[in-house]
């Protein structure tokens, strides 16, 4: 012994309640029974461990209150078939290091990171660290306004980060920010960019730093390579108090095999499932959870609440959803084991995303759930009363990869892809969608942003600015993952910072610029956010006009506001363009991607024309338009 002393078992904070809503798979909030709380019993300070390890023989705790000493320091399984083992070690305080010894059923002793764990060692350590939270939150006027702010008629913009190379320190290292510095530098820059929210790449502890936080092993813990709980506290709590939402990646579909996680944890398939045929996934060699064990789907509703209970986080974007779904995922014939009814969908997990949907919005119904679902699922972002899964958003995958195509072709032979750029809207209202260019389009040989664009240097940044143009005036909310914003010229690398220095170039420099001019225009004009997700939000002016590679369209807000939208796909300009237009009046011009203090050339419609009572295309009004060359025009209706 080093100071520890025996373990009591006349202590517990796993009560019948817990134990009923445990094994029914409805207990949402296990973080505050499971794991290691500090308390006191008996007039001694000390912390109560409890760990579900139902088919171990013997379970004990070993650290360094005790010389890692497997022999001391016993739990006691409870009698309740709850397969919880349980016990209060004296004189354990914050900071101690921990493991679970288990023996197993075949009598082999392995030692496992609990996972419930509120902090961990930094990896390749495997430790996990008694930690109680001690904060002092300030952003109770956030919180108490975040219903609006978060809500679906509201602008989203959304900035996707990665902590570990967003920005790096020069002088120490090339280390990392922590969550403290990242707090004031993200917070600021993000408020200067006009973005209304964060999303932050897996900040839940994660051993290997390649996977970017994808191949999760600690549920309930934000990884210790940038500071404590309490400093991504600190992080979430100064943003909020500078206007800017967080949202989390969270992965319940698979974890990594890693000895010391989650797999086999008490020598069995625990969390996961025994065939490989569905507890395996080929893709990433990692473990898919048994979403039809009441235990597990407890464990990971209670990572979900505990993110935006204990982290105040505002959304959690659930990774790779379509996985879940289908039970033949990424799979060939005689790989996969069909359901009950033959079919390829994976009821349980379905069943398990529902739930998850209904008890978030059911305690937390400020917050927003996003779906990374890339199939044609239907009913994703539907309430599960009517049969949908209850999301509140959908990446809207199918858009991001027609409008890429369409804008990696040559301008030439784009007219030859028309129905790319235009086809989305058939289904933009099916689903509450939110546009991503994400981190998966920037990495693995795709090149960045700007490289997908082809041409020469002054088409590939005009092209970049049309595109940016399209996404922001098309309906639903907006993603753009970290170094897009300025048009970093390589590919994304983790193990890098963004390339900083080039906004010191004239050409990155006006993407910026623009960027910001998007974000705040879309902000400013409730036409081009307050009905993203409904048909009346939206009206095509002309979308016929394939062989010069012109669409326009127009947005509408619910007082009436009309904002026009009007996109050049080619480097030629287009001069006394006539469009048809709703309706009569003066439509001044609040954003065009050719200005010269962003790059481009310059054509424009000094600020604003009058439409004509000139029939076009079936309106009775029509504007006669200079479009700019790989341009894109917004003009508002002022009555």
């Amino acid at each position: 012994m080093t100071g520890a002393e025996k373990t009591e078992y006349d202590f517990s904070l796993f009560g019948e309640m817990d134990s009923y809503l445990f094994r029914e798979g409805n207990h949402c909030r296990l973080y505050e029974k499971l794991g290691a709380h500090v308390t006191e019993h008996g007039g001694k300070r000390g912390t109560y461990f409890a760990v579900w390890a139902p088919n171990a023989e013997e379970v004990s705790v070993t650290g360094t209150f005790n010389g890692w000493n497997r022999t001391v320091n016993y739990l006691s399984p409870r009698k309740d078939s709850s397969g919880v083992w349980e016990g209060f070690i004296p004189g354990v305080e914050k900071g101690a290091l921990y493991k679970y010894s288990l023996r197993t059923g075949r009598g082999k002793v392995i030692e496992k990171g609990d996972p419930f764990a509120n902090f961990w060692e930094v990896s390749p350590k495997t430790a996990s660290i008694v930690w109680p939270h001690e904060y002092e939150w300030g952003d109770g006027e956030w919180m108490a306004s975040r219903k609006e702010i978060n809500s679906l008629n509201a602008p989203m913009s959304v900035y996707e980060v990665h902590i570990g190379s967003w920005r790096r320190n020069p002088v120490e290292g090339f280390r990392s920010l922590s969550y403290r510095e990242l707090g004031h530098e993200l917070g600021d820059y993000a408020l200067s960019m006009g973005f209304t929210h964060v999303e932050l790449l897996p900040v839940m502890e994660h051993p290997f730093y390649g996977s970017w936080g994808y191949q999760t092993l600690g549920y309930f813990a934000p990884s210790s390579r940038y500071g404590t709980p309490e400093d991504f506290m600190y992080m979430v709590d100064v943003l909020h108090q500078k206007g800017i939402g967080v949202i989390l990646d969270w992965v319940p579909s698979h974890f990594p095999a890693d000895g010391y996680g989650l797999a086999k944890f008490d020598g069995t398939c625990l969390y996961e499932h025994e065939d490989p045929r569905k507890g395996y996934h080929p893709d990433w060699g990692s473990w898919i959870f048994n979403y039809g064990r009441n235990e597990v789907r407890g464990f990971l509703l209670s990572s979900a609440f505990f993110w935006l209970d204990r982290f105040h986080a505002d959304g959690l974007r659930v990774d790779a959803v379509a996985s879940m779904l289908y039970l033949d995922y990424s799979r060939k014939a005689g790989e996969w084991i069909p359901n009950r009814f033959g079919g390829r969908e994976n009821l349980e997990a379905i069943e398990f995303l529902k739930k998850l949907n209904e008890a978030v919005y059911g305690d937390f119904p400020d917050v927003q759930t996003i779906a990374e679902e890339s199939t044609a699922w239907p009913m994703v972002t539907r309430p599960v009363f009517v049969g949908g899964l209850g999301f509140g958003m959908k990446w809207n995958m199918g858009w991001m990869h027609d409008t890429l195509s369409f804008m990696e072709k040559d301008p030439v032979y784009r007219k030859y892809s028309h129905d790319k750029i235009t086809f989305s809207i058939m289904y933009a209202f099916t689903e509450n969608f939110l546009l991503p260019f994400s981190h998966d389009e920037v990495v693995h040989g795709k090149g960045s942003m700007l490289g997908k664009m082809p041409g020469d240097a002054w088409q590939k940044f005009a092209g970049l600015r049309v595109l940016y143009g399209y996404m922001f005036a098309h309906p639903g909310k907006k993603l753009l993952f970290m170094g897009c914003e300025f048009a970093q010229g390589k590919e994304w690398n983790h193990d890098d910072s963004l390339q900083w220095d080039q906004l010191s170039i004239p050409e990155h420099k006006g993407i910026s610029l623009l960027v910001a001019e998007l974000n705040r225009v879309y902000r400013q004009e409730p036409a081009l956010h307050e009905r993203d997700f409904t048909p009346d939000g939206f009206e095509w002016c002309d979308f016929s006009d394939w062989e010069k590679s012109v669409v326009s369209f127009v947005r509408k807000s619910a007082s009436g506001d009309r904002v026009l939208a009007v996109f050049n796909f080619t480097p030629v300009p287009r001069l006394h363009y006539r469009i048809p237009v709703p309706c009569g009046g003066f439509w001044r011009e609040i954003l065009n991607s050719d200005a010269k203090e962003y790059g481009g050339s310059g054509f424009g419609n000094y600020g604003g024309l009058h439409s004509e009572e000139l029939r076009w295309k079936e309106s009775a009004h029509s504007l006669c338009l200079t479009v700019p060359p790989l341009g894109m025009l917004l003009l508002k209706l002022e009555r």
